[in-house]
């Protein structure tokens, strides 16, 4: 089959990967180049320069609603488009041109968590599981037929990026496994609940900000949902603290943000409920470290106070 991709960071650049082994890429849809790192360079997305190491002709279109744009997609003459994470809305005239229409690959198990955020947000819920759905894309927000879905569990110490790993290669096998179906006309498209969807917020930075006042188990998987983006931080003395990795303590309590214990292990904190050993951290122009060299540089004693 003659397939357009359409991503952008390296979740749909796995996608891309595996459709290469298969399938006869005829043009790759991404974002336009943005300024990256310190220097604030024009860097080309991951499936930018994926392409590009296989000689795939790119199109970096700053919109798809122009004629223009959907003149050259339609050009093409792609039997389907696959979209993964690409960041642009496809308007009714782009899903309606492939022969096939357009396929989405979703980092969750559709209805639940429709959106920008999927694995973060499962993360941050306590759900037990994620996954991946193959839909066909309509023009609404993730609300199109669902085609295959295939479930992973989210264990105690998934972090959102190495959740976010498992489900790019879970999501490169399933789209795989979709067209081998869709050539072989075995998808049944199933219509989605919307009465049991939710909705996967964009990430803000501020939400990285703990309030010690919440359950000491909320800000436990936030410090995992939000890992590496917004990454969870607090206060101590006027400086900025990212917090990278913690543990329950259940059963201890005093006023929220109040140091109860110290040692090698980690710094004990009080929250609303329970507490939370702070075990890897970040001081501002530092690097993560683990609890016993971070002592070392920042003196932190029973009785101080997080904010």
């Amino acid at each position: 089959m003659k397939i357009i991709f359409a991503g952008t960071p390296q979740f749909a650049a796995s996608a891309l990967d595996a459709l290469l082994k298969e399938h006869q890429i005829v043009a790759v849809l991404t974002q336009p180049d943005r300024p990256a790192g310190r220097g604030m360079q024009l860097t080309a997305s991951p499936v930018k320069q994926l392409a590009l190491q296989h000689g795939l002709p790119v199109l970096q279109p700053a919109t798809l609603k122009t004629e223009e744009a959907q003149r050259e997609i339609a050009a093409l003459g792609a039997d389907v488009m696959v979209v993964a994470a690409y960041g642009l809305i496809l308007p009714k005239a782009v899903l309606q041109l492939p022969r096939y229409g357009c396929l989405n690959i979703h980092a969750s198990l559709l209805p639940r968590w429709r959106g920008a955020a999927p694995i973060q947000r499962a993360i941050l819920a306590g759900d037990a599981e994620t996954g991946i759905t193959i839909m066909q894309m309509d023009e609404g927000l993730d609300t199109g037929d669902m085609l295959l879905r295939h479930a992973c569990p989210i264990t105690p110490t998934d972090t959102a990026a190495t959740l976010h790993d498992k489900l790019a290669e879970l999501g490169a096998s399933s789209i795989v496994e979709a067209l081998r179906l869709l050539q072989e006309s075995s998808l049944n498209p199933v219509k989605q609940d919307d009465a049991a969807a939710t909705y996967a917020a964009k990430l803000l930075k501020s939400e990285g900000q703990i309030d010690w006042r919440l359950d000491a188990l909320h800000i436990e998987r936030a410090v995992r949902a939000f890992n590496p983006f917004p990454a969870c931080a607090a206060g101590f003395n006027d400086a900025t603290i990212k917090v990278w990795q913690v543990a329950l303590v259940q059963g201890a309590h005093s006023e929220p943000g109040r140091v109860l214990a110290v040692d090698k292990q980690g710094i004990t904190v009080a929250c609303g409920k329970d507490a939370l050993r702070l075990e890897v951290l970040q001081r501002p122009g530092g690097k993560a470290q683990p609890a016993s060299q971070f002592l070392q540089a920042v003196p932190v004693k029973a009785g101080d106070r997080f904010s």
